[in-house]
């Protein structure tokens, strides 16, 4: 009989795995997760699959299993420059176990980010939410219908990533306190943010026990106009340093402060939060370190555990991975002035 082109009629994922001998699984995973196996199984499964005429094709097998081979990761803020390592690192991860990674950007609206969600969830195996606004019950109610992993927020039960600031944060506090520091400003970002709350409780108790005055300025979604637009408040407040939420809001600060004539660091001192933007700032900005690389790289890996699960996934795993962060001192950051700018 003549050979046919394509996929021969009525061969099923079954008539492959009789053939060689293997499960139906087993079948499945030569074709969209062959790091699982042994060379030689991959080799077989897809010998005898080529000589029956059998081609795994992706969307018959998402109709017929619910597999689609994609995951989601939903960041608030694309634009910020703490996601793009994060969701870089974590595609590179992802695609090792053959998954492609869909994006969605939220625009810091929870309202948006369920939606998106919503549309995501008829292509995707599984959620990588990173720094979420959603609500914990809708967070909840999510991760009980298929996987999801979080990155900073702390939802007991859910598998998750935290970036731990406080060890940063109290090393920021102590070295403006060691420069002759006594009153600080913190600019405050979203707070809704698990970040921001952290920070804002890290810097309001270590201040406190090292005798400082902090004042918070509610800065809202953290970008660069924010930053600059609360360089009046500041002003105001009579502090000589301020910890910003992050660097962008920290980049405008700098920019408000030189309208201003406020040199930093020798009227003023900066620090910021997620060292993302030092080599772009005059001066170089002191900053708590990040790990959104490698944050990224965990909560791919926290996912792909749960797709690969053998069991059927029903609660969700409460491993949570923490990591630490310290103090970048560069150029913003001096000794207090004898009088405040």
């Amino acid at each position: 009989m003549a050979s046919r082109a394509g996929r021969a009629p009525g061969v099923t994922i079954g008539d492959v795995a009789a053939a060689a001998q293997v499960s139906r699984a087993t079948v499945s995973r030569a074709f969209t997760r062959p790091q699982l196996l042994s060379q030689e199984t991959v080799e077989r499964v897809r010998t005898v699959a080529a000589r029956l005429g059998y081609v795994g094709n992706q969307a018959a097998r998402a109709l017929s299993t619910g597999r689609f081979g994609n995951i989601a990761v939903v960041v608030p803020d694309i634009a910020n420059p703490f996601f793009p390592p994060l969701v870089r690192s974590l595609q590179l991860a992802a695609e090792t176990a053959d998954l492609a990674v869909f994006l969605g950007d939220s625009d810091e609206s929870a309202e948006r980010e369920a939606k998106l969600i919503a549309r995501l969830a008829a292509q995707v195996e599984g959620f990588v939410l990173a720094s979420p606004r959603l609500s914990e019950a809708l967070i909840r109610e999510l991760a009980a219908t298929r996987p999801v992993v979080l990155v900073n927020r702390d939802l007991d039960g859910i598998p998750r990533v935290l970036i731990d600031s406080s060890g940063g944060m109290t090393e920021a506090v102590l070295l403006l306190k060691k420069l002759g520091h006594q009153r600080l400003v913190y600019l405050a970002g979203p707070r809704d943010s698990w970040s921001d709350q952290q920070r804002r409780e890290t810097l309001t108790q270590t201040s406190a026990k090292a005798r400082l005055t902090v004042e918070i300025v509610e800065v809202g979604r953290p970008t660069y106009a924010a930053g600059r637009d609360s360089v009046s408040a500041v002003v105001r407040s009579g502090a000589t340093a301020a910890i910003a939420f992050d660097d962008v809001v920290s980049q405008g600060v700098l920019a408000g402060l030189e309208v201003r004539g406020i040199s930093v660091p020798t009227d003023f001192s900066l620090v910021g939060c997620d060292d993302t933007l030092a080599a772009l700032t005059t001066p170089a900005l002191t900053s708590v370190s990040a790990g959104a690389a490698t944050a990224g790289t965990a909560a791919a890996k926290l996912l792909v555990n749960l797709l690969e699960a053998t069991e059927p996934h029903t609660e969700p795993s409460a491993e949570c991975v923490t990591i630490a962060t310290h103090l970048v001192t560069r150029a913003t950051t001096a000794a207090a002035p004898k009088s405040t700018p």
